[in-house]
Parts: structure tokens; sequence; C-alpha cells
């Protein structure tokens, strides 16, 4: 089951980021909006753009919502990577993705404390990961 939804969101994700999903919905709008003599601007009339909006807008959130946290989920197996190949990078921040937010402002900010202290030509004790998690 997740691996169809995970392909049906996919490619309506795909599909809607098109130009011509943009253009039909235009194209929609513009019928019903057009439309409304005919119909009088009847009740009817108005729940039908009401209620098409409303289901596809619902669908579409958990559809980009699934996008999106595969898209994460590979951005992170990837920095992981960079973090893991590269000599000098800190393997500490694999998987700091996991940490509250308040841990990660605290690194953030550790982080770029240190960065305009490098900048500055003053030297400062480094803080690890390790040393803020421990201050919590």
């Amino acid at each position: 089951m997740r691996k169809l939804f995970s392909t049906i969101a996919t490619k309506t994700a795909i599909w809607m980021g098109q130009p011509g999903a943009f253009i039909g919905s235009l194209l929609f709008c513009i019928i019903w909006a057009v439309s409304g003599p005919v119909f009088h601007y009847s009740d009817t009339w108005q729940l039908v753009i009401n209620t098409a909006t409303t289901v596809l807008t619902f669908l579409a959130v958990f559809l980009i919502q699934n996008s999106q946290n595969r898209d994460g989920a590979a951005i992170q197996a990837k920095l992981d990577e960079l973090l893991r190949a590269v000599d000098k990078a800190r393997s500490q921040f694999i998987g700091i993705e996991h940490l509250s937010d308040k841990q990660i402002e605290l690194i953030r900010t550790a982080l770029e404390r240190h960065a305009k202290a490098e900048n500055g030509k003053q030297k400062t004790a480094d803080d690890t990961v390790d040393r803020l998690l421990d201050r919590f």
C-alpha cells in the first residue's frame, strides 16, 4: 500500500507541477465563472466550485507532504553521506534532524558564533555537538 501511494503521489506531484495543470485549472475556473449567468448564480453553481476546490486542495496537501517527506529524507541521507566522507567534517552531525528544535537552534547558534570567530581570526573553544547537547 505504501509503495502504491508513493508512486501515485510522485506522479501526481509531477503532473500538478506542470504548466498544463495550472492552465487546466484556470480554464475550469473561467468556464465556471462564465457559466454563472446561465445558472443564475445559483447555490448549486457556487457549490460546484467550492466543493471541487476544497476536495482537490485537501487531497493535494497529502500528496505534497508525501513528496516533501521523501525529498527531505533523501537530502538528509545525501548530507549524512557527505559528512561521513569528508575528512574534516564532524560525524556527530549525522542524524541531528532527529533532535528537538531547541537543540538544533543551539547547534546552529554555536556554529554561527564559531564561524564569526574564525572569520575574525579570534580563537575560541570549539563547541562540539556532544557538549551542546549535554547542556540540556
